[in-house]
């Protein structure tokens, strides 16, 4: 069953029964670049405006702190002493900052990445230069140094035009295998028209495009030293063996040097004939300048701020697996892995640790793939569920209560102040206007209207929580007030529900302006009352076409 988890990839990894040894064939993970960068994260009102609808949900920031200890210490003790050793290394030189914390958070997690993965995985490590030296040695001590294929460079953009030194355009992949023998799909692209007009400038009698190339062995190879048609061997000898030059005469694909007679000129070389038809393309390289970033006009924009194009996971997961194979995405965010894995026969299991990331996933590929069967594990499907979740994590509880009705996390959930608002939803309505042409005429035009959604959790505090809430559409000009709640609400608080009175939608019907939902009652079915909602918290992913044909997934 292709998976969603939702939680902390560590604590999913740890549970043998979840993940047990060597149960992936594929890692792909793209956690944060501890680059000390906040990025900005665009949900769009049903109105185009951007005010204030441009939040900053994703703090790629770390500290030293008990979480940093913890991971540290679970290192330290896992049995693998190359890592550990390398960890308290790097902890003497760069000492407890945020840099080691992040280090020691990626270390506890390549270990266990490391026993999910079959003997025959690859695990690629998505990351910028701020950190990709440190990680690439926790990568030589959890995985061996021998084990080490390729650090891929990714032109991700192009040149900034305020950088103070060498532009920063790329981003770096570091490619691991867990031991010698590996899935491996040669990935080759097609060749381009410079290199086609540089390398095969030739063309037969029937019009076919050739090159010569050299027939000589790159290294010495005795074997292979014999002379052929009147041609003395070369010095390190032929690349072909007799049996290999015989097949290749009969073929006509040996060019043979000639004097101005017609003769052949024995002072110099056969070459072999490679015709451009009978050539794939060219194989690709560690450097990827071909797959443009998601700009702000490509189709697959989704509005998530780190998203990688498609076709960067769709190279990666073509190479290093085969169809019916798991790909793991343990830093999931908006799911471009396990869209990709998907799109090309794969089974999959993403993990996040926020429900915004889960939400956005789970609608983007059954957007993309309708009809598609999975799973996702870890979120409440209870109304015990949800009371732990609210126990355990508060802002998690919001944000996961919110979406779950329809609603937008207000400031994607970040943490801080929050003017009383836990999120959005956005609706239309209509109003009557003078018409231009004749003002004692009236017209009927659709209005952008929004209920704020606010999250009560533990004991009631009566009536201060309804009143708290038609202070705050008010001063937001909203229409509608939702209250959510995991306990019951009092009589008082029903009663001020009540006199806030109802919002007419000008479309001949009208809805209270406060409305207060328990836990009980939504996990009953129950829904708040809001009349043509606008959903527009991401833009759609692309229907994708049907899988591919006769696989088990």
């Amino acid at each position: 069953m292709n998976r969603l988890y939702y939680g902390d990839n560590l604590d999913w990894l740890s549970d043998t029964r979840a993940f047990p040894d060597g149960c992936v064939d594929l890692v792909y993970l793209d956690p944060p670049f501890n680059s000390n960068a906040t990025y900005s994260q665009l949900f769009k009102s049903p109105d185009g405006k951007t005010a204030d609808s441009q939040i900053e949900a994703f703090e790629d920031t770390w500290s030293w702190g008990i979480s940093a200890e913890a991971a540290y210490d679970r290192v330290l003790t896992s049995g693998n002493t190359d890592v550990a050793q390398l960890l308290q290394a790097m902890r003497g030189f760069l000492h407890d900052n945020a840099m080691m914390a992040y280090l020691a958070m990626m270390a506890a997690r390549l270990i266990e990445l490391h026993r999910v993965l079959k003997d025959t995985g690859s695990l690629y490590l998505h990351c910028d230069p701020t950190a990709s030296h440190y990680l690439k040695l926790l990568l030589d001590g959890v995985f061996g140094a021998t084990n080490f294929r390729n650090e891929i460079t990714w032109k991700r953009t192009g040149v900034h035009g305020d950088s103070k030194t060498w532009s920063r355009v790329s981003d770096t992949i570091l490619f691991y295998t867990k031991g010698a023998k590996f899935t491996w799909n040669d990935p080759i692209e097609a060749h381009s028209q410079k290199y086609i007009g540089s390398h095969y400038g030739s063309m037969n009698a029937n019009g076919r495009k050739y090159q010569l190339t050299s027939m000589v062995s790159p290294s010495p190879r005795p074997n292979m030293t014999y002379e052929w048609n009147g041609f003395p061997p070369p010095a390190l000898g032929w690349r072909f063996s007799r049996e290999r030059m015989g097949e290749l005469e009969a073929k006509a694909l040996i060019w043979y040097p000639r004097n101005a007679d017609g003769t052949l000129n024995t002072s110099k070389r056969p070459r072999f004939i490679r015709y451009l038809d009978e050539q794939l393309g060219t194989r690709v390289t560690t450097i990827w300048s071909d797959i443009p970033p998601i700009n702000a006009r490509a189709q697959e924009r989704l509005g998530y701020p780190t998203q990688k194009p498609l076709a960067l996971l769709e190279r990666i997961i073509a190479a290093s697996s085969n169809p019916g194979d798991v790909v793991l995405d343990p830093f999931c965010g908006c799911g471009t892995a396990v869209h990709a894995a998907e799109k090309l026969g794969r089974r999959w299991i993403g993990i996040d640790i926020t429900y915004l990331s889960i939400a956005l996933i789970e609608k983007r590929l059954r957007k993309a793939f309708p009809g598609i069967a999975f799973d996702t594990a870890g979120l409440p499907k209870s109304l015990a569920d949800a009371e732990e979740l609210a126990r355990r994590d508060k802002h998690e509880f919001q944000k996961w209560i919110v979406t779950w009705i329809g609603g937008q996390p207000w400031r994607g959930g970040q943490k801080g102040a929050d003017g009383g608002i836990d999120g959005l939803i956005f609706f239309q309505g209509a109003k009557q206007v003078p018409r231009k042409n004749d003002p004692t005429e009236m017209d009927t035009v659709m209005t952008h209207e929004k209920a704020i959604l606010s999250v009560k959790g533990g004991q009631a505090k009566g009536v201060g929580w309804v009143s708290e809430l038609v202070e705050t559409i008010g001063r937001e000009k909203a229409a509608l007030g939702i209250l959510l709640t995991a306990v019951l609400p009092t009589r008082e608080m029903e009663a001020r529900a009540a006199a806030a009175g109802f919002f007419e939608t000008g479309l001949h019907a009208k809805v209270p302006r406060i409305q207060i939902f328990t836990l009980a009652e939504l996990f009953a079915g129950k829904r708040p009352v809001v009349p043509n909602v606008n959903p527009a918290m991401f833009k759609a992913a692309a229907r994708e076409a049907a899988a591919q044909p006769g696989l088990d997934l």
